[in-house]
């Protein structure tokens, strides 16, 4: 039976855009242009005969036309998704690529790997630097990120979101900041780091006090590299191990993720 050509591209902006109802949000998840996002909008709205989105005085919102065929559109893109881990599944069942901050993996993830590894002979793991990378592109079956909670991932909490104020038992009395952590008010940084990893590796040096996750400062606290200067308090970020429903429905990702976490 021949099949009606789907303009899968177009679909997928259309999604995108249809969760966030911005034009330039969509295009910041896609890595294109809103002009770009807009171009696709308009070239499906021509294919089906349809008009998709309507601008108002409060922003973005879907037509009826528009929302009717979404959540079919979303069900279609998760088959996909799980016909493609289907098809990798065999070749792909004794081997793991995660994506994972160096210094996470440096101080928590590289020990429980090795118990994992050493309970199922065979497994290979490839491992990214880059958190953040694409799912798709970078082929991963699961990512660990410092975020606020999973968003539009399946996800489980790795560790407590719980943060402490730490330095090295030598320490210059200074401040290391790096994004997204909260400095005390009136404070100016002798070190502006660019991730929590610099910011302990700072630390570490005797060059100031910072404030961290507690998952990623236990081992430098328990080895006596490092001293927390007052209890540790929440936090808003923690964490997580992430993946797209298909890969955390698999077998082997769901065999990670229960040792991970139990």
């Amino acid at each position: 039976m021949k099949r009606t050509h789907l303009p899968l591209n177009a679909l997928r902006v259309f999604d995108a855009a249809a969760r966030h109802l911005s034009f330039t949000r969509a295009a910041d998840e896609l890595a294109v242009t809103p002009a770009a996002v807009g171009q696709q909008i308009r070239a499906l709205e021509d294919v089906l005969g349809v008009v998709l989105f309507r601008r108002t005085s409060k922003g973005l919102e879907l037509t009826p036309e528009g929302a009717a065929g979404l959540d079919p559109l979303r069900e279609g893109f998760l088959r996909f998704e799980e016909s493609v881990a289907a098809m990798q599944a065999g070749q792909a069942s004794d081997r793991y690529t995660i994506a994972v901050p160096r210094e996470f993996y440096a101080e928590w993830l590289s020990h429980r790997l090795a118990r994992f590894q050493a309970g199922t002979p065979g497994i290979q793991y490839i491992l990214s630097p880059d958190e953040h990378a694409d799912f798709t592109e970078a082929n991963l079956d699961l990512a660990i990120r410092l975020v606020d909670g999973p968003g539009d991932l399946e996800g489980v909490q790795l560790a407590p979101a719980m943060r402490v104020t730490l330095a090295a038992p030598e320490h210059r009395d200074a401040w290391i900041d790096w994004p997204g952590m909260p400095l005390p008010e009136g404070v100016n940084p002798c070190i502006r780091a660019g991730s929590p990893g610099q910011a302990l590796a700072s630390a570490l040096a005797g060059m100031g006090r910072t404030v961290l996750p507690l998952a990623l400062a236990e081992g430098a606290l328990a080895r006596g590299q490092l001293v927390a200067l007052g209890e540790p308090e929440p936090g808003t970020r923690a964490y997580w191990l992430l993946a797209p429903a298909p890969q955390w429905r698999s077998k082997k990702v769901r065999s990670l993720v229960g040792f991970l976490s139990s």
